[in-house]
């Protein structure tokens, strides 16, 4: 799931039975790019999770104006 947390709304989300960044992550923020088109940079907050770490999902960010933050270890809730 994508929050956009300016104004609290869920702009992307994706469902699967495996945790693969293709069908996950990668298909959550597309779906996020199309409700919310990027005007200017943004930033990515998320857990340590493997979807997020990968570099399918990396690769996607890379291409645009993101800069990725993610949790210390142990740390999910900041």
């Amino acid at each position: 799931m994508v929050l956009d947390l300016a104004d609290r709304k869920v702009v992307g989300w994706a469902l699967s039975e495996t945790l693969e960044a293709e069908a996950t992550t990668v298909a959550a923020f597309k779906m996020a790019e199309r409700n919310r088109p990027l005007f200017h940079s943004l930033l990515f907050h998320s857990d340590r999770g493997v979807q997020y770490a990968c570099s399918a999902f990396r690769e996607q960010l890379e291409e645009m104006p993101v800069l990725r933050s993610m949790s210390r270890k142990g740390n999910c809730s900041r």
